[in-house]
């Protein structure tokens, strides 16, 4: 029973601080605040430390509400009165470096109230998607009602020498590229347990060091960090029991340790080892506590899959395979109810508990997770008459999750970075399935604030480590093209012009004008991880003439063409559309096989991919007539270069195009196998894959609704809806997706070999067409049943 409303509790507090969106004075974002950048005194301000910062204030009665706005650097997690209160700052770069605004009323009371935050510096371990200037802690009250918070040297810190970095050599032991930072050594011994409560007495620790006064976002000049307020809500922080211990050795373990019910009791002088399987890949805080156990050491090893001679199986299997992993060490100091939590989540569906004890048994009193990541909510639901397509969308939906904090992960894993090339379609499935459009706007903008002097975007922001990657700068406008066409928000739009630009006036520069394709470029010219692309870089990348590279620029164009022309910009659209048709007659011409209706990744026409058929169809670059013929090939003809999970997402918007959309549904095998070996979340790339959670191949999770189901907006802000279903072989089908206005719902039954039946629900407002093999109805707000 203590467990279980121990877990009520912070799952309430957590969604208490979350669920608020509260307003920032106004005067705080025109100057300096009053409150000041503090940090630690002696030590080195840009290294690796952990540090705890305490503020008592004194209240004269309980108020209706109390705002602060907090940030750090690199982050902190604040505690009011012993309570956890959230956890931040959302990350960003230095110009747009993010505060939190929360109201900490609920946790205050009347008399003496206890502030502490726990501020930490990765230093030079630190993740590349942390952007970093030096430690700092800063909190400032709302108004003059709140100053008491305020940060300066009323404060008092402590720098924890009881964390050290470890499991810094990830990338070694798992032959991978993984830069999310490091483990976590604590050592009981050193730690101040109980610094978070009133009761801890701090008279010892020193005063806080002040650095500078923070600075809003347009004022300043001279500024360590320029403040924004935070645009997406707190992460949310759900309780989750493990589902069964897999293996051990040196100790039986019974079903009701894990369930919470008893503590497991490892003997003194022991090695004992116990793998827990989580039953599917979760981000998660482990939270491990214990008692007793002087002289013991804890290692939790995390993974999203066992290896076998550093190869993955099926993921279920356990027999003869070891874990290899991201891992934290644990060093007890031999007290009462001792809790273990990493500084940052962890990913993994197996945990393995490597303990060695000492000459005091240690008593493992529970071990459970708290689920953290952006609060996306399921609004959007499909069934059909497959139920392996339910599978599909369950594993989809918990990898979209997975791959969704602060910004958009590419896999939360090994990188936990924002990449516009994953971004997009995860950008698509968030509008779809949740409806929820706040991260998407983020990632958009954090994008446009990577740019680099030559007016590209960076590939994957934000980031420590420069990268750039031109293919993923198009699809950058393509994500804005996607926002303008689902949402109405044209003064969020119009801000990206000029970047969009930028973008587009690169790839025209690095355009050999005789031939009309893209010549020579510089940097990553990443398309797909296809086994016959070097680095994922297609033929003629670098050297000239890629047929892929110059096909996606078309495809680009042509969307900015658009986007262009409803913003009243005529003759830059004008512009746009003329390169485009220049650029497509200079492709067809040069790479087009006519006899083979394939086309070739560069003018030597010795290499030839499905990749370069898609974006050929996408970019409207080969005759309307040929469109099937070439998609027929691309589907059928092994001898192509193959698109991986990634760039299938592309090959299914060629065939809807094409007037193929029917064949998506037969087009789902690889998904499935994924699932037969026991994958819980989507991989990165057939086997052998790194990542067994990618966002990228969580693409189902939009194309049921709208390929299957068919729903796309008709024009630029979803002010009208087509529907037009692509059902392949299914029978039944059913799907409902969220819209600005309310909720589209869509139910089909196949009616013999052409026909269908169809009752459709649009919101209020909403008008469209429903189109059936070559028919179109007219659809209305409300219900309506159509019989073809």
């Amino acid at each position: 029973m203590k467990f279980h409303v121990l877990l009520l509790m912070v799952a309430l507090s957590v969604t208490r601080a979350a669920a608020q969106g509260l307003p920032v004075n106004p005067a705080l974002m025109n100057g300096h605040w009053q409150a000041v950048w503090v940090s630690c005194p002696g030590v080195p301000q840009r290294a690796y430390g952990v540090y705890h910062f305490r503020k008592n204030i004194t209240l004269t009665g309980l108020p209706a509400r109390y705002i602060v706005h907090l940030s750090a650097d690199n982050r902190y997690r604040l505690f009011v009165n012993g309570t956890p209160v959230c956890s931040g700052p959302a990350r960003g770069d230095l110009y747009n470096w993010n505060f939190e605004t929360v109201d900490i009323a609920p946790y205050l009371r009347t008399g003496s109230n206890t502030l502490a935050a726990l501020i930490w510096n990765m230093g030079e371990h630190a993740p590349v998607a942390q952007v970093s200037n030096q430690t700092g802690w800063l909190m400032q009250g709302d108004t003059e009602a709140e100053k008491a918070v305020n940060t300066n040297s009323s404060w008092k810190v402590y720098n924890d020498t009881a964390y050290t970095p470890c499991s810094l050599d990830n990338g070694a032991r798992l032959h991978s590229y993984m830069v999310i930072g490091p483990g976590d050594q604590v050592n009981g011994h050193a730690y101040p347990w109980g610094w978070e409560q009133p009761a801890f007495d701090d008279a010892a620790w020193p005063a806080a060091r002040e650095i500078a006064h923070p600075s809003p976002a347009g004022f300043g000049s001279d500024n360590l960090w320029t403040l924004v307020p935070r645009t997406i809500p707190l992460m949310e922080e759900v309780p989750e029991r493990m589902a069964q211990v897999r293996r051990t050795s040196g100790i039986p373990v019974t079903a009701s340790w894990l369930n919470g019910q008893h503590p497991l009791t490892i003997p003194a002088n022991q090695t004992v080892s116990i793998l827990i399987d989580q039953s599917y890949n979760t981000t998660a805080y482990p939270q491990l506590t214990v008692s007793n156990g002087n002289g013991s050491t804890i290692k939790m090893t995390y993974a999203e899959a066992l290896f076998k001679n550093h190869q993955k199986g099926n993921r279920n299997e356990v027999d003869g395979m070891e874990i290899i992993g991201n891992y934290d060490i644990f060093a007890p100091d031999g007290g009462k109810g001792r809790t273990f939590r990493p500084l940052w989540f962890r990913t993994y569906r197996y945990l393995q508990l490597d303990i060695t004890t000492g000459s005091e048994p240690l008593q493992l009193d529970d071990l459970y997770g708290l689920h953290t990541g952006y609060p996306f909510r399921e609004k959007a639901r499909f069934s059909c008459n497959d139920t392996s397509l339910t599978a599909i969308w369950r594993t989809g939906w918990r990898t979209a999750l997975a791959c969704a904090g602060e910004t958009y992960f590419d896999c939360p894993y090994y990188e936990q970075l924002q990449y516009e090339g994953d971004t997009r379609i995860q950008s698509l499935i968030s509008l779809y399935v949740a409806g929820d459009d706040r991260l998407m706007r983020k990632a958009i903008h954090d994008f446009y604030c990577s740019r680099v002097p030559e007016g590209l975007t960076q590939g994957r922001y934000p980031s420590s480590r420069l990268q750039v990657i031109p293919p993923f700068s198009l699809f950058w406008v393509s994500m804005i093209y996607d926002y303008w066409m689902h949402r109405k928000d044209d003064a969020f739009v119009s801000q990206y012009f000029t970047a969009i630009r930028g973008v587009l006036d690169w790839f025209d520069k690095h355009t050999d004008r005789p031939r009309m394709m893209l010549g020579p470029m510089h940097w990553w010219g990443f398309t797909d991880w296809n086994t016959a692309f070097p680095g994922g870089t297609p033929d003629g990348a670098n050297d000239g003439h890629s047929a892929i590279i110059t096909l996606q620029y078309i495809y680009t164009l042509r969307q900015a063409a658009t986007l262009f022309a409803g913003f009243g910009k005529t003759a830059e659209a004008q512009q746009y559309t003329r390169l485009a048709n220049a650029l497509s007659q200079g492709v067809y011409k040069q790479c087009f096989d006519t006899a083979g209706n394939r086309m070739a990744n560069t003018p030597a026409r010795n290499t030839f991919s499905q990749h370069a058929g898609i974006m050929a169809v996408l970019a409207a670059a080969i005759p309307k007539e040929r469109e099937q013929a070439v998609l027929q090939r691309v589907l059928t003809d092994t001898t192509l270069s193959q698109a991986t999970f990634y760039y299938r997402f592309y090959l299914n918007q060629a065939l809807k195009k094409a007037g193929l959309g029917n064949r998506y549904y037969s087009q789902l095998q690889p998904w499935r196998d994924m699932l037969n070996i026991g994958l819980t979340t989507f991989a990165e790339n057939p086997e052998p894959t790194r990542s067994d959670c990618h966002a990228w191949s969580a693409s189902p999770n939009y194309d049921f609704l709208a390929t299957i189901c068919g729903i796309m907006p008709a024009t630029p802000g979803f002010a009208t809806v087509k529907i037009e279903p692509a059902m392949g072989e299914l029978q039944q089908a059913s799907g409902s997706m969220p819209h600005p206005n309310g909720e589209i719902t869509v139910s089909l039954i196949r009616k013999g070999i052409n026909g269908i039946q169809a009752s459709i629900t649009l919101p209020p407002g909403l008008s469209g067409t429903f189109i059936w093999q070559g028919k179109t109805h007219p659809l209305h707000p409300g219900v309506q049943k159509i019989t073809i």
